[in-house]
């Protein structure tokens, strides 16, 4: 991120050590894996609380997406039952504050679901960061624009709003490679026994030890938990950034998320991005529920 993250240490820490030496900064020791599906409103509203912990302890891990496929095969007659899709969106996005359009599933035809998945893994090949970028627009466009994701040209609007290079894009959507990353996602998920997204799996990568998995939404702090104990450290969390260096960053973010990382209630979050739009900082984006802020480039 863009904002600089300071190393703290808790002063009542019982670690052997309370410093942390700078291969720290080097080489993260956590990896976690985050199993999700593009089409999955508990994975969307997983998001604020993902944020938060990169805002707080991302100098600790790193995050790798693993594409689960879970909606397809645990779910194989789901999309011939559009109107009990719409009601699981909108009771989810009710419950959770992270907007999901269930209109989507009445108004388009999500004939082909497996090939957001494939175009993630595509977009990934131009980096990790670059198919995290992607894989945030094609939620977007699901969950709030009610765009048909399983469609190349709105795949190609995402590729482009993700500042891919489009044409290696279309080249790599159908390559061998992509359906390989894809599959071995596939195959990490079975391995992994995981047979509920979202999943999480925890990793130390320098002990023997085995991950610890959590499956389903949690409240942020069990997610805190299981990071200190992974790490066998009780680090304090980094501080805040300022909120226009994070809706910067983030160009697209819901009241939802900002109420989150930064333990405010929506009302306060709402007063502050009505300044930001005043300030012509950011643009309120018309959602069915909860409200979604978009960075303006000056």
């Amino acid at each position: 991120m863009n904002w600089k993250q300071q190393e703290l240490s808790s002063s009542n820490s019982t670690n052997t050590s309370s410093k942390y030496s700078y291969i720290d900064f080097v080489q993260k020791p956590v990896e976690i894996y985050v199993f999700i599906d593009p089409l999955c409103p508990e994975c969307w509203s997983l998001e604020p609380y993902l944020k938060k912990l990169a805002v707080e302890y991302g100098r600790f891990f790193t995050l790798r997406p693993i594409l689960s496929g879970q909606l397809n095969s645990l779910n194989k007659d789901i999309f011939d039952k559009p109107k009990q899709l719409k009601q699981i969106w909108e009771k989810t996005a009710s419950r959770t504050g992270m907007s999901c359009d269930g209109d989507l599933w009445t108004e388009n035809d999500i004939s082909s679901p497996w090939l957001a998945s494939l175009a993630i893994k595509a977009a990934e090949l131009q980096g990790k960061k670059a198919g995290k970028t992607f894989l945030r627009k094609v939620q977007e466009s699901a969950f709030l624009g009610k765009q048909n994701i399983s469609e190349v040209p709105v795949l190609m609007k995402c590729a482009e709003d993700s500042r891919l290079d489009v044409e290696e894009f279309e080249y790599d959507l159908f390559s061998s490679t992509a359906k390989k990353a894809f599959q071995s996602d596939l195959k990490l998920t079975q391995e992994m026994e995981v047979d509920y997204i979202p999943s999480i799996v925890f990793f130390n990568q320098r002990t023997d030890g085995q991950g610890i998995k959590i499956s389903g939404l949690y409240p942020y702090d069990i997610y805190v938990q299981i990071l200190k104990q992974i790490l066998q450290k009780d680090p304090l969390p980094s501080s805040k950034p300022p909120l226009e260096s994070f809706v910067q960053y983030y160009q697209v973010v819901g009241s939802k998320e900002i109420a989150v990382v930064y333990d405010w209630s929506i009302a306060k979050t709402e007063r502050e991005m009505k300044k930001m739009q005043l300030r012509q900082t950011v643009k309120k984006i018309p959602v069915k529920y909860g409200t979604f802020w978009e960075y303006i480039q000056h």
